[in-house]
């Protein structure tokens, strides 16, 4: 079965503070996207690439590319106006049926394990999430006040969103809306069953310039 993992990389850089968008921010002398492109890479190196970027990002990165000497191969597809048309355009550059991986960009630090998780389950029952238990107090809040809610029924959502390549395919066909905040509830609103696997605490998503330092932690520990 063929594997194909699809990067979304559409960020910018301002609350990384950053005049570069937060993908190509560098991380130890590399952009960021590229050490999410390895993470992939090493666990399968001959899984196939799709990488989402907006239109005037191209250039871009193909200097950043040449730059650092980037030899994983991958085809590139322009982004669209929200995430959702951006991995909707992607989608549409596949023509198998087989397993795709939907990945935020500058999620560098998703574990070997964590994507393996996602591929079995994905193949066994058609779709699979990573998730991470909520470990602080939990409060719901609204305009009448707030109040304890039980933590031990929520979950943080992570990437790799894992998914048999028709179903999300045909999920992707719906018109958009902005109760869309991931892959998952795109499947979701088919009336999809949506299945949570264990995900690897470190795979923040990098926004935030002490990101990096934490980035950088466990990519290079000391």
């Amino acid at each position: 079965m063929k594997k194909f993992v699809l990067i979304v990389a559409g960020g910018s850089g301002t609350r990384m503070k950053s005049t570069v968008p937060k993908q190509f921010v560098e991380l130890q002398n590399r952009p960021v996207l590229m050490h999410t492109f390895d993470a992939f890479y090493n666990y399968d190196s001959h899984i196939k690439f799709i990488l989402v970027l907006p239109k005037n990002q191209f250039e871009f990165w193909e200097e950043l590319c040449k730059k650092h000497h980037f030899q994983i191969n991958y085809k590139l597809v322009a982004g669209g106006e929200t995430r959702f048309h951006s991995v909707q355009n992607g989608l549409k550059s596949i023509e198998d049926d087989d397993i795709v991986f939907i990945h935020d960009g500058v999620r560098p630090l998703v574990s070997i394990q964590t994507i393996r998780n996602c591929y079995t389950t994905a193949v066994e029952r058609g779709n699979a999430i990573p998730v991470i238990p909520v470990s602080e107090s939990v409060r719901y809040a609204d305009k009448i006040g707030n109040k304890m809610v039980d933590r031990s029924k929520y979950f943080l959502v992570q990437t790799p969103q894992t998914f048999q390549i028709g179903l999300i395919q045909k999920a992707y066909q719906q018109i958009y809306t902005d109760s869309f905040t991931d892959d998952a509830s795109v499947l979701e609103k088919l009336g999809e069953t949506i299945h949570l696997v264990e995900g690897n605490r470190e795979n923040i998503k990098i926004t935030y310039p002490e990101d990096l330092i934490v980035a950088k932690s466990f990519l290079f520990p000391q």
